[in-house]
């Protein structure tokens, strides 16, 4: 679980690392340009129920950080689909990555399985 700290906030935000890290990348790039947006999430289950919004604005401290020592490998997908949504006007609302791993190749004699993935938007 990684970390956002956040301007003066004494409350840090936690992000799982994997998201944390893409959402690094826009982040870094729009305030890197000067812009101003919005960053929102849903509150996971074990807070309660909502969700909430921060203002992101070049001038006000920002620190990332990560439990996992390694740096994720990073999804373009996923990141575009941040970016795009940074440009909106409702800002970035942090969402689930959409995995797609194609056909996974099965021996005829294997039991079928199928995984069923929600995707919440």
């Amino acid at each position: 679980m990684g970390t956002i700290y956040y301007g003066g906030s004494a409350t840090p935000i936690h992000i799982e690392d994997r998201a944390l890290a893409h959402l690094k990348v826009v982040l870094a790039t729009k305030l890197r340009r000067g812009e101003s947006f919005t960053v929102s999430w849903q509150h996971p289950e074990d807070e309660p129920r909502g969700r909430s919004t921060i203002w992101l604005h070049p001038s006000i401290p920002l620190r990332f950080v990560f439990d996992d020592p390694e740096p994720a490998v990073l999804s373009r997908q996923w990141i575009e689909e941040l970016a795009n949504s940074a440009n909106s006007s409702g800002g970035i609302m942090l969402v689930a990555e959409n995995i797609d791993t194609g056909p996974v190749p099965v021996a005829d004699d294997a039991p079928q399985t199928v995984a069923v993935v929600t995707h919440e938007d």
